[in-house]
């Protein structure tokens, strides 16, 4: 029932991501992208190493410069996944063993900075083509849209939900 409606919600997010460019567009895609970060969350299943304990709170990092402003923590305000509440933390460094389970890395560099994680169970997301995070946010005809790289999360020992994948405009198996 969850599932249903989380299903929902992304759904909703989708519709009103929607509409055409408009000025000051960018400060709205990016509390979009807010609100996608911690809605991918119940739809992930990290591997019971990812976690210190049954209820550590689920980790939100942002390598480099943060393009959210406060619409991140002011999504994930009093959210919980799974038992896990959510923390938004920046991070200086982006390194293995990093204590994430979701990492946004934006920018130029982030293909270079996602390399030190790619063997870890971390969720990375990003909003540059061609960095190699296994979720990438693509803009599609004014909408906040996401592409999937389902490889990358498996060599992560990370699954992602099928009710996920089929809300990806692409998917790399």
């Amino acid at each position: 029932m969850a599932h249903i409606r989380l299903s929902a919600a992304l759904l909703a997010l989708l519709a009103a991501a929607g509409g055409g460019p408009a000025r000051g567009a960018q400060p709205i895609e990016y509390a979009v992208k807010a609100s996608y970060l911690y809605k991918f969350a119940p739809f992930v299943q990290w591997p019971s190493t990812a976690f210190e304990t049954p209820t550590a709170p689920l980790s939100i990092c942002i390598a480099g410069s943060d393009p959210f402003g406060p619409a991140l923590a002011e999504a994930v305000r009093g959210q919980r996944v799974n038992g896990h509440p959510i923390m938004v933390r920046h991070v200086e460094a982006v390194r293995p063993g990093l204590a994430c389970q979701i990492l946004f890395v934006g920018g130029e560099d982030a293909g270079q900075t996602l390399q030190a994680v790619a063997h870890e169970p971390v969720l990375t997301v990003t909003d540059h083509s061609g960095a190699g995070g296994m979720i990438q946010f693509v803009m599609v005809a004014g909408r906040v849209r996401f592409s999937i790289n389902q490889a990358a999360a498996q060599n992560s020992g990370i699954a992602i939900s099928s009710k996920l994948l089929g809300l990806a405009v692409s998917v790399n198996r």
